[in-house]
């Protein structure tokens, strides 16, 4: 498999400028650390994820303030504890990501366990495509390689403000998911749709109040997009719900693909958005440190109340 230098997959010229530099450092060391055993994989980014926890005030803030609107429930000891786990998920989740890239499928097979693939299979009888409703783990890279292995599919993906990794990204989502798709392509989406073939989509994050709606999202006012609703409605597309986990004691990882939302899209959008916001969230329920709690979820507020991630999180 071409390597993050290889020009044949990535147009090296283009990328020699020095800033450039300390990207193609990492991307060689993220390289050689995917060569590892998948044990020390797992040790190497939880170390690297305790010491983003250290030296990264900023995204620790914004996972601090997360963890406490959503989880008010626990006392302050416990959310520093799964603020901890979530850092050395974020961590591992880095190694991953090298290891979704460029892991030969020998090697990932047996990290992988499916539920429920028999759901994506009875929704793509239908002929109309499907959207498989996912979110932003800390796992999203690895869990579609592994997917991708039995069940091809297409991805929506955002694209990176860094120009070479940009490329590199694209270069092995397009290797692994035969397209990706930018976020802004939805006539993109629509044709793979319309062509039968399932495509990924996470709606989870805050893309401000145009094309939002406010719905609750642990229990808080979270803008939404409508999308998802909107998009199953214009293609006739079924909803399969794909989210994934990892197992414990450094074993691999556990696929969940859930029956087609019945009675999906709805004659109301707000309720089918509220309906998308209840799934993601019984997910992240399930492991609440894989799910990436370093997103401003919240920053977009109804109304005059005020960004929460403004000031101090609270005690």
């Amino acid at each position: 498999m071409p390597g993050a230098t290889d020009p044949h997959a990535t147009p090296a010229r283009r990328f020699l400028a020095p800033r450039y530099w300390p990207t193609w450092l990492g991307l060689g060391v993220l390289r050689v650390l995917a060569l590892l055993p998948f044990s020390w994989q797992v040790r190497i980014g939880t170390a690297m994820g305790r010491l983003a926890l250290r030296f990264s005030p900023q995204r620790r803030h914004i996972a601090q303030v997360n963890l406490a609107l959503c989880f008010p429930e626990l006392d302050t000891a416990q959310r520093q504890a799964l603020l901890v786990k979530h850092f050395e998920s974020l961590g591992i989740g880095l190694l991953e990501t090298a290891l979704s890239w460029w892991g030969a499928p020998d090697r990932l097979r047996p990290l992988t366990r499916i539920e429920g693939l028999e759901y994506l299979h009875a929704a793509l009888a239908r002929g109309k495509g499907v959207i498989l409703l996912s979110a932003h783990f800390t796992t999203l890279e690895i869990g579609g390689r592994l997917l991708a292995q039995h069940a091809p599919f297409h991805v929506m993906y955002r694209e990176h403000k860094n120009a070479l990794f940009e490329a590199v990204m694209k270069h092995a989502r397009e290797h692994h998911y035969e397209k990706a798709i930018e976020r802004g392509d939805i006539r993109g989406m629509l044709r793979s749709l319309k062509r039968n073939q399932p495509v990924w989509y996470a709606p989870d994050q805050n893309y401000g109040r145009e094309h939002s709606v406010f719905v609750p999202f642990f229990g808080i006012a979270a803008a939404t997009i409508t999308a998802t609703s909107r998009l199953a409605r214009m293609s006739g597309a079924a909803v399969v719900p794909f989210f994934q986990e990892r197992l414990a004691g450094g074993v691999g990882y556990l696929l969940h693909l859930q029956p087609a939302l019945a009675d999906f899209p709805g004659a109301d959008i707000e309720l089918d958005t509220r309906r998308i916001n209840v799934v993601i969230e019984a997910a992240i329920r399930r492991v609440p440190e894989q799910y990436l709690w370093t997103h401003r979820r919240f920053k977009t507020r109804p109304g005059n109340l005020p960004d929460p991630y403004s000031s101090k999180p609270p005690a």
